[in-house]
């Protein structure tokens, strides 16, 4: 059987004066599809890649910093942390999941504020009951409309630039149903959310009714195996969605490799099979940047 070749990675990282804020990218013609990170070396292959935006997963955030699920063990420490270390890494607009802010209005007002130090480019900001679980979970409750736009009233206070995106979430159509989700949704665009998130719809229909029923810029959660049908960034835009999240494809795809590179090394005593299926070392010194340190390392050592 012929061996696959090895992947070629020649890509140009994004110019930082070429990159656009996220509200200049939403003024655009066309969808906008934002995978989901949660850490800085897939930060920086999704920049390599060419993508215009990324969003940092609370999902994925919680299963490697913890191996734990989406299950409200993450807490603001955490996810600030990482954003520093994402933002750091990219030039990039990162996107956050907030989770539920952590705590109360004071305590969104504070995040924001911290978020927006660390770099981060905007948040999503959801309506669940704390501990929250993963929106494609069963089990979920959300708290009343009103202690909710407590907390996105901060979160926009808070902000220094007009440019830091909130993205207003809610859960409601798991317990209330559609029409309420949607109800709340129009609310949170009053109070000043940038972009609204009707988490889990469960067919087309509920989501051309949401296209239709919100005059907003729109999220899209397309979770492999979650309750929401994929469908194509180009159908989700003519419904009416105009971010496009791929939350956990990135964290999926490489737990799966990671699983047939494990188990091959497990059952036969090496990779040799597989190195068509990996990156090699010169590869991925390219993709961590090493012939920049290179350069610095040999202008100082000559001083």
């Amino acid at each position: 059987m012929r061996r696959a070749k090895t992947l070629k990675l020649q890509i140009t990282p994004v110019p930082r004066q070429s990159v656009e804020t996220i509200k200049q990218i939403l003024r655009r013609d066309g969808p906008l599809v934002v995978p989901g990170v949660y850490d800085a070396m897939g930060a920086k292959i999704v920049q390599k890649v060419g993508f215009d935006a990324m969003f940092q997963t609370g999902y994925g955030t919680s299963a490697t910093l913890f191996g734990m699920p989406d299950y409200g063990f993450i807490g603001a420490a955490e996810t600030t942390e990482n954003a520093r270390r994402i933002c750091k890494a990219v030039s990039l607009p990162v996107i956050v999941d907030a989770d539920t802010g952590y705590g109360n209005a004071l305590s969104v007002w504070k995040l924001v504020r911290d978020l927006e130090s660390a770099g981060a480019s905007g948040i999503f900001l959801e309506d669940q009951r704390w501990p929250k679980r993963c929106g494609h979970m069963n089990g979920k409750e959300v708290i009343p409309q009103a202690e909710y736009a407590e907390k996105l009233q901060a979160a926009v206070d808070a902000r220094d630039s007009e440019d830091f995106v909130i993205v207003a979430r809610t859960d409601a159509r798991a317990t209330e149903g559609i029409d309420a989700a949607i109800e709340r949704g129009r609310q949170n665009r009053k109070i000043g959310a940038d972009v609204i998130f009707i988490e889990a719809p469960r067919s087309i229909d509920e989501m051309k009714q949401i296209g239709r029923e919100i005059k907003a810029p729109l999220v899209a959660n397309m979770i492999e195996g979650g309750a929401t049908p994929i469908s194509s960034a180009e159908d989700l835009y003519s419904m009416g969605f105009k971010i496009i999240l791929y939350p956990l494809s990135v964290l999926f795809a490489s737990s799966y490799a990671a699983m047939g590179v494990l188990r091959e090394l497990r059952l036969s005593g090496t990779t040799k099979k597989l190195e068509g299926n990996m990156v090699d070392f010169e590869q991925f010194n390219d993709l961590v940047d090493l012939s920049q340190f290179r350069e610095l390392e040999e202008r100082y050592g000559s001083v």
